[in-house]
């Protein structure tokens, strides 16, 4: 009798305390899964968002004329890629890194191949820097976070700063 009261009384501060720690446990869940909705993210293009933010090739085919007003980086990717699956966070890190101060877009080329095409992209990712003026330039490959940072401070913030 003593054994069986004695194991109720162990088994019942045991399920007190699990149930104590699961309720914690989804508290921190949630938080969590709010801290991911309200993450920054790039902003994914079709060709008609695309030349309504970027750049209306249809309208102005002769030269680049840039309509955002932070400098910008596109991303040029598919699902199925290793190397833009790779990418995908650095991109979301400078996204955040960056916000306010340059926009960060994402194209699916299997999906937007018009602008695949416009852009002759053959091998993804392809990432295209633009600054506010002047010409954009486009990078292929995975790179490095610490190259994209280079990029953008040498290459897109210095020319804002001018």
């Amino acid at each position: 009798m003593k054994k069986t009261m004695i194991l109720t009384i162990l088994l019942s501060a045991f399920l007190i305390t699990s149930c104590g720690n699961a309720t914690e446990k989804s508290d921190s869940s949630n938080t969590k899964s709010e801290a991911i909705s309200n993450k920054i993210v790039p902003e994914h293009l079709t060709l008609e968002t695309f030349k309504e933010k970027i750049y209306d090739f249809d309208v102005n085919s002769e030269e680049w004329t840039y309509k955002g007003s932070e400098p910008c980086i596109i991303d040029f990717y598919a699902d199925w890629c290793g190397p833009c699956k790779i990418i995908a966070p650095i991109m979301e890190e400078l996204a955040a890194e960056y916000e306010g101060r340059i926009k960060i877009y994402k194209i699916d080329t299997d999906d937007e191949r018009e602008l695949a095409s416009a852009f002759g992209i053959r091998s993804i990712p392809s990432v295209l820097f633009s600054p506010l003026k002047g010409k954009p330039m486009m990078k292929t490959g995975a790179l490095t976070k610490e190259a994209y940072i280079k990029i953008i401070e040498e290459q897109l913030l210095i020319t804002t700063q001018e």
